[in-house]
Parts: structure tokens; sequence; C-alpha cells
């Protein structure tokens, strides 16, 4: 079955949307007249999250780039030129997806995610204008043509995008997400950890600072294609199969790979703080709560814990944002044991 485009507008149809994809709806966008009870509050915490990179002050992060070690220093610009990538490329596909889907408000969410990623984008310009000359910047923009591992887990991901525009159907659509989800929910989480652990040694705090406002905004894009990978077994029962979910194990398997693959390339035992091992687990953990969000059992049931304990304050949803204005160590009071971060 083919996805047919969404119309521009239908007298006919009503406001909330007959099917996620391939039905019916007038595509005006009433919040209080939407199929799904979980888009609004989305959107109002997507709003809630609403920041530019002008407000990270990146003086002291100038300061120190110099002062961080040569590993530290090629870690920090191989990350920035993979995240770079790869909001690059998210930013497309939301716009592909939204052309599909039938409900206007999820394609206000997915118009909000769009822009989101171009901010993020943006973000990693603004970092590296503060940090190295302006041909330092094009080449670390270019890492992903010419660097082997980059290319390599990059392409994983690429190719079931472009299986998904080439040949939209529910069952492409479906295992896009899963991409996706692989993309926002872990091929980020290893960089995450490697901002995270200079922070927590008071190193380049305000790219830290950056990095957890994309985290924060990342969380909820994962939570938002989760939603609407479930929504679109719902209406579509055929995709709710065995081989459905192999192929989200094993996708989550080898993204796992090349996620750990990638860390022991660029940061390895070379920069201290976090351990191959520590970064294994850490990996699997978060591939767990992946596979929950979509919908299946644990990959890793021996990893039911996140073994970095202090990566809590950093990727903390709820952080305020006024700790990070003011560039001090994180002390966050909302951080406990429930919100999701430690067990499964």
């Amino acid at each position: 079955m083919t996805l047919q485009t969404r119309k521009l507008y239908d007298p006919t149809a009503p406001n909330a949307s007959t099917a996620i994809v391939n039905g019916q709806s007038s595509n005006v966008l009433n919040w209080d007249d939407v199929r799904f009870s979980w888009a609004y509050p989305l959107y109002k915490n997507m709003l809630a999250n609403f920041w530019t990179p002008f407000e990270i002050n990146m003086t002291h992060d100038t300061k120190q780039f110099t002062r961080l070690t040569e590993s530290e220093q090629e870690a920090f610009k191989k990350i920035i030129g993979l995240l770079a990538f790869l909001d690059s490329v998210q930013t497309d596909y939301s716009l592909k997806v939204a052309n599909y889907l039938t409900d206007s408000s999820l394609v206000a969410l997915m118009s909000v995610l769009s822009f989101q990623e171009v901010v993020h984008n943006q973000s990693y310009s603004y970092v590296l204008s503060s940090l190295v000359p302006k041909a330092t910047q094009d080449e670390i923009f270019d890492y992903w043509k010419s660097d082997p591992v980059l290319k390599e887990r990059n392409e994983f991901i690429v190719a079931g995008y472009e299986q998904f525009a080439s040949d939209p159907t529910p069952e492409t659509l479906a295992k896009s997400i899963v991409y996706d989800v692989i993309l926002e929910g872990i091929n980020f989480y290893s960089g995450f950890a490697f901002f995270y652990n200079l922070a927590r040694h008071q190193k380049m705090v305000s790219t830290s600072t950056m990095i957890n406002y994309i985290n924060r905004d990342e969380q909820l894009h994962v939570y938002l294609f989760t939603n609407i990978f479930k929504e679109l077994l719902i209406d579509n029962p055929e995709l709710q199969s065995e081989e459905m979910e192999g192929f989200v194990r094993d996708s989550l398997v080898r993204a796992i790979e090349f996620e750990l693959k990638w860390f022991n390339y660029i940061i390895g035992e070379q920069i201290e703080g976090v351990t191959s091992e520590e970064m294994e687990s850490y990996l699997k953990f978060i591939a767990n709560k992946r596979a929950k969000q979509l919908g299946y059992d644990h990959i890793y049931p021996e990893h039911r814990t996140n073994c970095l304990k202090w990566i809590r304050a950093y990727e903390d949803i709820n952080a305020a944002k006024s700790d990070f204005f003011e560039q001090k160590s994180r002390q966050y009071a909302k951080v406990s044991s429930d919100n999701g971060f430690d067990e499964l």
C-alpha cells in the first residue's frame, strides 16, 4: 500500500484524522479537536524547551579549547562533525514524514521538530566559529565525506531513510522511524557523554550547556516518533509481526555495535572519565529504553541500570535554564530515581 500525501485542505473531512496515514482530515489544526490525546501536551513541552545558540556565552570555552589535550580536541571536532551531519539529514527526513501524516496535530509537531533541528545545526556553527578558524570549521562539516568510521554508521541510517523516501509505504515508514529513533536516541549519546564528561571536570561548560539543550529536544523527538510508530502499528495491524520485532531488535543491536566502534575510534581509553566497558553498558541501557519506547521487550536484560550515575544531572530534561546560563557546576533538585535515567 503506497502512502498518499496529505491534502492541503478537505472541507468534507473532520478535523481529527480518521487514520494516522492514508486517512481523512480537513487539515485544519484545532488543538481541541485532534485524534491523539498526547499531541498537545507534547507540543507545549516542545515550546517550553525553546532556545537559541545566542543565549550561550562562549567566552570561557574559547579560552579553554586550546588547553584541551590533543585527543580531547580531536574528539570534540569529530563529534561536532557527526552531529552536524545527523541533524542536517534529520531536518529533511522529518519534513518528508510530515508529507504523509494525515493528522494536522502531528504535522504541527513535526514542523516544530524540523525547526529545532535547524537550530541544533546552526548551534554547531556557532560553537565552532568561537573556537576554530573558518577553514577548520569547513573541514569539520565535511568529515562525513571522508572519515570511514563516520561514513559507515551514517550510511546505515541514511539507507533506511532513502528506502522510505523512494518507496513510501506504512512498512517503510515504520522501519524508517526505527532508524530515526537510533539517530536521535542512540547515535548522539556517546558524543553527549563526551561533552558531559568534559563539563563535570569544568571543561567546555558552555558547549555542554548547548548539548544539554539539544539533548532535551532529542528526548522529546524520540517520544514523538515512538508514539507515531505505535499508532502506525495500531492502524496497520499487519505490521505487528515477528518480522517487525526482529527488525527492531536487529537494528538496535547493529546501532550499538556502530556506536561502540565510533566511541572507541574517537575516544576509547585516551580520554579520562569514561571507559569502553562503561560506555558499552550505558549504550545497551539506552537501547533497552528505546526498545521499550517502541513497544518491545529489553534487548539486553542484563543492562537495566544506568552505570553512568553522574550523567543524570546533565541529561535531566527538567533542568532549569538558569543553572546553565550561570555556567556553574550543575546542582539539580529534580534529579531522582523516578525520572527514568537509572533503571528500566
